[in-house]
C-alpha cells in the first residue's frame, strides 16, 4: 500500500458498468447498468435503453422529479435493493452553488452515480514535540466501513444546510465539539474523486477543515457512530495511512492533503509530483 494506491483506489472505475443517467439533455450521474434494471418497472418515471437513462421528461421542475422518484426509492429500499436508508436529503446537481434539479434520499446517490457532497474535520493538536492528531475508529456495526478510522469529524452535506453549518452541527453530534470552539475551524481544501463501490458510483466533493484545538479538550462521541477517539503524532498517522488500509477509503485522501499541506509529504518523497498531480485533479468520469 502508498499513498498513490489509495488515490488510485478511490478513483478506478470500470466505464461499461454503467450508463449515463440524464435530465432532459444534461448528464447528471452514472448509473450502475444492474441497478438501472430495478428502474424498468417504473416506466412513467424512468426511461430507459441499452445506453442511457433519463428522467421522464413529463416532470418539468424540481419539485415535480423530487416528488416523483421519492416512493420509487422508498420501495426499492422497503425491496432490499437499496440497502440502507439515512432520511437525509441530497441536491443533485453538477456543482454544490448550483440549483437542484432534484433532491433524493442519501443512501440512493451513489446508485444513480449522482455527485455528492461532504464535509471532513482534522481535529489538530500542538504540542512541545509537535503536531498530534484525533483520529476516530468507527463503530464495528456500522453499515460500511466497520472499524475503520476516520477524521475526528466528518459527514455528508444534505440540501438546505451551508458547509460550515453543517459542520459545526457534525461536530457536536459526533464528537461533542461545543459550537464556539467549532467555529473556529478554518476552510483549508476541496477534493474531487470519482471511483466504482460497490453500490454504485461515487462521484464525491469534499470540503475539508482544520480545526486547531486546545491540549486538554478530548472528544467524546454523542451519537453512538464512533467506538474511540485516538490522538497520535502526525507522522503515526501518516505511517498507518502510507502502509496500510486502516482508514476508511476517501479518508486517505483527507490525510494525504493535510500531510502535504503540513510538510510530511515533501519534495523529498519519490512519488511527491504524481500525488500532487492525483490528488487535486478534478474528477471527471
Amino acid at each position: 500500500m502508498s499513498y498513490l494506491d489509495h488515490i488510485k483506489n478511490c478513483n478506478h472505475y470500470e466505464a461499461d458498468h454503467f450508463i449515463p443517467f440524464y435530465v432532459n439533455d444534461e448528464q447528471l450521474g452514472w448509473t450502475l447498468k444492474t441497478f438501472a434494471e430495478n428502474l424498468k418497472a417504473y416506466p412513467s418515471v424512468f426511461l430507459l435503453d441499452d445506453n442511457n437513462m433519463r428522467f421522464n421528461s413529463d416532470f418539468k421542475t424540481p419539485q415535480q422529479r423530487s416528488e416523483a422518484i421519492a416512493p420509487v426509492l422508498w420501495e426499492l429500499h422497503q425491496t432490499g435493493v437499496i440497502d440502507s436508508w439515512v432520511d437525509e436529503l441530497y441536491a443533485v446537481n453538477q456543482a454544490f452553488d448550483e440549483t437542484p434539479r432534484f433532491v433524493m434520499e442519501r443512501a440512493a446517490v451513489s446508485f444513480f452515480g449522482v455527485r455528492g457532497y461532504g464535509v471532513h474535520l482534522n481535529g489538530l493538536v500542538k504540542k512541545k514535540e509537535g503536531v498530534y492528531i484525533w483520529v476516530a475508529r468507527r463503530t464495528k456495526d456500522k453499515p460500511f466501513w466497520p472499524g475503520k478510522l476516520d477524521q475526528m469529524v466528518a459527514g455528508g452535506q444534505p440540501v438546505g444546510i451551508g458547509l460550515m453549518e453543517n459542520m459545526i452541527k457534525e461536530s457536536e453530534e459526533e464528537a461533542a465539539i461545543p459550537k464556539s470552539l467549532a467555529s473556529e475551524a478554518e476552510f483549508v481544501s476541496t477534493l474531487h474523486y470519482c471511483g466504482e463501490g460497490i453500490r454504485g458510483m461515487n462521484i464525491d466533493t469534499l470540503y475539508n477543515y482544520d480545526l486547531w484545538l486546545p491540549e486538554d479538550f478530548a472528544p467524546e462521541n454523542t451519537d453512538g457512530e464512533v467506538d474511540e477517539f485516538i490522538l497520535m503524532p502526525l507522522e503515526e498517522m501518516a505511517h498507518i495511512t502510507e502502509t496500510s488500509v486502516e482508514f476508511k477509503n476517501n479518508c486517505n485522501l483527507v490525510n494525504i492533503d493535510l500531510l502535504l499541506r503540513h510538510g510530511v509529504i515533501n519534495e523529498s518523497h519519490r512519488d511527491y509530483e504524481e500525488i500532487r498531480l492525483r490528488l487535486y485533479a478534478i474528477a471527471n468520469l
